[in-house]
C-alpha cells in the first residue's frame, strides 16, 4: 500500500551494490589515525581524520573500527563526498562520555549530514544516557540530551546489524532523507528512560525498517511530519510506547504524513500499540493512507489509539480542535490481549472527524473477554471478526 513493488526491490539492490563495492573499497582503519580501543582515550579526531580520507576518495571506501571500546565526543561526519559508497564498519563499541554534560547540549552524538550512499554496519553505540535520565527525573535543570545516531539531508542510506544502548535522547533519527534502509538493529534502554525514541523519522521519504527489536522508554518508532512512503515490517516492540504517528500539529503550516505501512509487528507490555496522535491546535497537517497489518499484542495498555486532542503539559494548547485531518486508515488482522478494558480508542476532532477508518479481523481481549471500544467523531467500516464491537459510525 505504502510502497510500490519497484521501489521495494530498489533498496535491496542498493544494498547489493554496496556489498559489491566492498570488494574493491579502500579501507581506513581508525587505529591508523590514533584511535585507541581502551574506552578512555579520546578518539574523536581519529574518526574525523578517517572520515576525511574516505570522503575525499573518488572510489568506494570503508572506515573500520576494530574490536574494542572507542571513546567519542560528539562527532559530525559531513558531506558531500567524492564517492557515493562509503561504509562505516564497526566491530567494536563506540562509547559516549559517561558525564552527560559533555555532549548533552550538542543535539547529536554521531551525526551524518549531506551524505549519499553511506552504510553504517555492525557494532554497538553506547550512549551512557542513564545519568541524564536521572537528572531529568529529579526535576533539575538538565540539557535536553543528544541523539545517538542521526542522518540529515542525506540519501541512499543503510543501517544494519547495529545495536544502540542507553541513548541520552532519541536512538536513531532520520531527518530530511530519501531512500533509507534500516535492518537488523537492536535498541535497548530502560522502560522509564525519558524521550528515548528508538527510531524517529521525519521529513523523509522511502524509508524501510525491517527485522528489528526495540525496547526503550518512549516510542519504539515515531513518525513525524513530512514522512511519506514508510515501510515497517517484522519489528518487536517492548518496553516502550508503541509505534506512533505523531505527535503532529506542532505548527500551523506542517507537511502531512502519507503512505505508511506497518506490518507483522509484535508489542509486548507496551504503553500503546498502534497510535496516531496530534495536538489540539490549529494545523493544516494530515495523515492519510495508512495500513496497520498483522500485529500481535501482549498485555498492551492501549492497543489501538487515535488521539486528536493530545496535549502534554509543556505545550500550549488553546483548547481548539486539532486541525490535523486523519483519513483512510486500515487496521487488518490485529490480535492479542489488552491490559485495559478499553482496547480501541478513537478520540477524533469534532471539527475534523476521522474518516475512512477500516477495521478488518480485529480480535482483542481483556481478561479472557472481548475488550471494549470508545469512539468520538470517527467514521468508517468493519468486516470479518471484530472484537471489541465496533463503535465506528
Amino acid at each position: 500500500m505504502a510502497r510500490t513493488s519497484s521501489s521495494r526491490v530498489l533498496l535491496p539492490l542498493l544494498v547489493m551494490v554496496f556489498t559489491s563495492y566492498l570488494a574493491t573499497a579502500a579501507q581506513y582503519n581508525v587505529l591508523s589515525y590514533g584511535a585507541k580501543p581502551d574506552g578512555i582515550t579520546d578518539s574523536t579526531n581519529a574518526f574525523l581524520a578517517a572520515w576525511a580520507q574516505a570522503c575525499s576518495s573518488v572510489s568506494p571506501s570503508t572506515i573500520y573500527a576494530p574490536p574494542g571500546r572507542f571513546y567519542l565526543r560528539n562527532v559530525a561526519f559531513k558531506g558531500p563526498c567524492k564517492n557515493n559508497a562509503t561504509v562505516v564498519r564497526i566491530d567494536g563499541t563506540l562509547q559516549a562520555p559517561t558525564d552527560y554534560r559533555v555532549i548533552g547540549s550538542a543535539g547529536n552524538w554521531i551525526f551524518f549530514q549531506n551524505v549519499d550512499g553511506v552504510t553504517v554496519s555492525g557494532g554497538i553505540l553506547d550512549g551512557h544516557g542513564s545519568g541524564l535520565w536521572d537528572c531529568k527525573q529529579s526535576g533539575k535543570n538538565c540539557p535536553s540530551g543528544a541523539t545517538t545516531l542521526g542522518f540529515s539531508n542525506s540519501k541512499n542510506i543503510a543501517i544494519s546489524r547495529l545495536t544502540s544502548l542507553n541513548s541520552q535522547m532519541f536512538h536513531i533519527v532520520i531527518n530530511g532523507c530519501t531512500n533509507v534502509r534500516i535492518q537488523g538493529v537492536r535498541v535497548m534502554a530502560s522502560g522509564n528512560s525519558p524521550n528515548t525514541d528508538g527510531i524517529h523519522v521525519q521529513l523523509s521519504s522511502n524509508v524501510t525498517i525491517l527485522n528489528s527489536k526495540i525496547g526503550t522508554g518512549d516510542d519504539c518508532v515515531s513518525i513525524g511530519a513530512g514522512t511519506t512512503n514508510l515501510w515497517i515490517e517484522n519489528v518487536v516492540c517492548g518496553p516502550g510506547h508503541g509505534i506512533s504517528i505523531g505527535s503532529l500539529g506542532k505548527d500551523l503550516d506542517e507537511p502531512g504524513v502519507k503512505n505508511v505501512t506497518v506490518k507483522t509487528v509484535t508489542f509486548i507490555g507496551t504503553q500503546n500499540g498502534l497510535r496516531i496522535k496530534s495536538w489540539g491546535r490549529p494545523s493544516n497537517g494530515f495523515v492519510r493512507n495508512v495500513l496497520f497489518q498483522h500485529a500481535v499484542m501482549t498485555s498492551v495498555q492501549n492497543p489501538i489509539v487515535i488521539d486528536q486532542n493530545y496535549c502534554p503539559g509543556s505545550i500550549n494548547c488553546p483548547g481548539q480542535a486539532s486541525g490535523v485531518e486523519i483519513s483512510d486508515v486500515i487496521y487488518q488482522d490485529i490480535k492479542g490481549t489488552s491490559a485495559t478494558q478499553i482496547a480501541v480508542k478513537f478520540d477524533c476532532s469534532m471539527k475534523f472527524p476521522c474518516k475512512g477508518i477500516r477495521m478488518e479481523d480485529v480480535e482483542l481481549t481483556y481478561k479472557n473477554q472481548p475488550a471494549g471500544a470508545s469512539c468520538n467523531n470517527a467514521g468508517g467500516t468493519t468486516s470479518g471478526v471484530i472484537q471489541p464491537d465496533s463503535c465506528l459510525t
